[in-house]
């Protein structure tokens, strides 16, 4: 909102310092974001900055741990053509877990947003029985400290034969991911008329019909914003994975884990960096989406 022209002098001098101040809080919550970002490209095994990176010598700079990424843990990193691209898929760290990370990342979305749309049809109905009971232990992943929650599925899961596995992992990572898909779908569903799909049953719509012809359609962007966020949830999960997976379910958030305490390398910046730009395309997608669900609902963007 722009200052009214007729804003006395104190309240010009609010105007400016309160937008300072939020300038500094923003600055402090992204400044580690651009320390690593420069330091990802520094050719020194260094995690600060050197002399040259400071000097903005080109030769200080180098994406020699971009090139890491797919070539630590090769059998014969010098190989060419197709043999090159074997040896980088099957055996490359950074690139495994990365597989791993995307494969448990999209079957733990798949399962949270379907049985997270479910709960959030059924606690939007006004006659649900004890509804705020019930979407207080959906969310509760959210409020139980990791640890906990880790430690619990850790116990159970093995007492199913599910620890060290790749289902394992996947439900685990559900469970995290579902409070926020219920969550975006609840609050997408606040403005929903029900009358439409009264109407679609008088015309004889059956009910599998009448969610994916009219309630499916409106509600999509919730679904979707829900999606996104329980797929951040899993792809940035890291507790649950220590406790539950074994070297086979080796994300990458497990993968820098291991590499600060093992060997420090600043490829573990060129992949934080590579994160936080994935991180951005999701959030402005989600954006996108907001702005689509307000158009939707007749409501101007802000």
């Amino acid at each position: 909102m722009a200052l009214p022209t007729y804003a006395s002098p104190l309240e010009r001098v609010w105007y400016y310092t309160f937008r300072g101040i939020c300038g500094l809080i923003f600055l402090f919550l992204i400044m580690p974001i651009l320390i690593i970002m420069p330091l990802s490209f520094n050719v020194e095994p260094y995690f600060s900055f050197t002399e040259g990176m400071l000097s903005l010598d080109p030769d200080a700079y180098s994406l020699r741990w971009y090139r890491d990424i797919l070539e630590n843990g090769m059998a014969n990193p010098a190989a060419m053509g197709g043999e090159w691209w074997s040896d980088m898929w099957n055996n490359a760290q950074w690139v495994r877990a990365i597989r791993n990370s995307f494969y448990i990342g999209f079957f733990a979305t798949l399962i949270s947003t379907v049985l997270g749309t479910i709960a959030a049809l059924g606690l939007s109905r006004p006659n649900m029985p004890y509804r705020n009971l019930i979407m207080g232990i959906l969310i509760s992943p959210m409020i139980v400290p990791l640890i906990i929650s880790a430690a619990a599925m850790y116990f159970f899961y093995s007492s199913a034969g599910l620890a060290q596995t790749d289902l394992g992992v996947i439900l685990a990572h559900a469970v995290l991911g579902t409070p926020f898909v219920v969550i975006t779908v609840t609050a997408t569903l606040v403005g929903f008329d029900h009358s439409l799909t009264r109407a679609a049953a008088s015309m004889g719509a059956s009910p599998p019909r009448t969610f994916f012809k009219v309630i499916l359609p409106l509600i999509t962007p919730g679904v979707i914003s829900g999606a996104l966020f329980a797929f951040i949830t899993s792809f940035d999960e890291v507790v649950a994975v220590l406790f539950l997976g074994g070297l086979e379910q080796r994300t990458i958030p497990r993968q820098m884990w291991s590499g600060i305490r093992e060997q420090i390398s600043p490829t573990i910046l060129a992949v934080a960096t590579l994160l936080v730009l994935i991180s951005i395309a999701l959030l402005t997608v989600l954006e996108l989406l907001r702005r689509r669900n307000e158009r939707i609902r007749g409501m101007t963007p802000q």
